[in-house]
């Protein structure tokens, strides 16, 4: 007979596994009993953050939006994008068996910094991935001082 050591945490792990998975942003998405509009779910577009020494930069994936599908606003040293991708709706020669993509409004907010110069910001949309470039101020930028020799 072979002993195999409790693990009192295994049933635990087993628990939240399955949690998860009811959860899992796929599983969210179906449509209504009508069929004719998904219900629901909570669309977050995915964000990317960068920063080197003059800006920081933020990239946020948007498939299948237009530039005029989004708002982005600065107000009170926060970043807001925010937008709605809409729903094709049922056509008279179509009929929707499976919709997995979300759809519905968004809104991503994020605390900048104190060293972002708000008055130069740049938004730009290219195939369907919005850019935000947030330049920093003059005095936060690192400054090379030279050493001179007495």
């Amino acid at each position: 007979m072979t002993l195999v050591r409790w693990n009192p945490f295994s049933e635990l792990e087993r628990i939240q596994r399955e949690v998860n998975r009811l959860f899992d942003d796929t599983a969210l998405r179906r449509m209504s009993p009508e069929g004719e509009e998904p219900i629901a779910s909570a669309w977050i577009p995915p964000v990317d953050i960068a920063e080197d020494k003059d800006r920081i930069t933020v990239s946020v994936d948007l498939p299948g939006l237009d530039r005029d599908d989004v708002k982005v606003a600065i107000e009170d040293n926060r970043l807001t994008i925010s937008g709605e991708r809409k729903f094709e709706k049922k056509s008279e020669d179509r009929e929707w068996s499976r919709v997995e993509r979300a759809y519905g409004a968004f809104t991503r907010t994020f605390t900048l910094p104190n060293i972002i110069d708000t008055d130069h910001v740049e938004a730009t949309m290219d195939r369907g991935v919005l850019t935000v470039v947030l330049p920093k101020r003059e005095e936060a930028k690192p400054k090379q001082i030279d050493v001179r020799v007495a």
